[in-house]
């Protein structure tokens, strides 16, 4: 495919540490996190079915607009979270698009 890349996306993982991944595209950041295997602080234990916020993320404000608008699911799960602030989203709800390409989030801290 002479002239398509793959997006990526930069992850900084709970310890700090900052991880660049490529993406596929129309695949959710969750998915693209997880099947990494470098970054184990995503546990999306639900699979990626909106049910459980442990792929809870911190959004670089810079690309917020760019994603979908959240949905009442994500937001009333994200409510749950002692975690959460204003760049807070499900990772998988963020389908992977083109114009995210440096997308830049970071995982946040585990509820207890």
């Amino acid at each position: 495919m002479a002239g398509q890349h793959m997006p990526r996306v930069i992850v900084t993982a709970r310890n700090g540490e900052v991880q660049p991944l490529e993406a596929e595209l129309h695949r959710t950041l969750m998915e693209t996190i997880r099947d990494s295997g470098v970054v184990a602080d995503l546990l999306a234990l639900c699979g990626g079915s909106c049910a459980c916020a442990t792929c809870h993320v911190y959004v670089d404000p810079a690309y917020a607009q760019r994603l979908p608008p959240m949905t009442d699911d994500e937001d009333s799960l994200l409510s749950g979270s002692e975690h959460r602030n204003p760049n807070s989203r499900l990772s998988c709800q963020i389908r992977i698009a083109g114009d995210l390409d440096g997308l830049r989030v970071e995982i946040a801290p585990e509820d207890a």
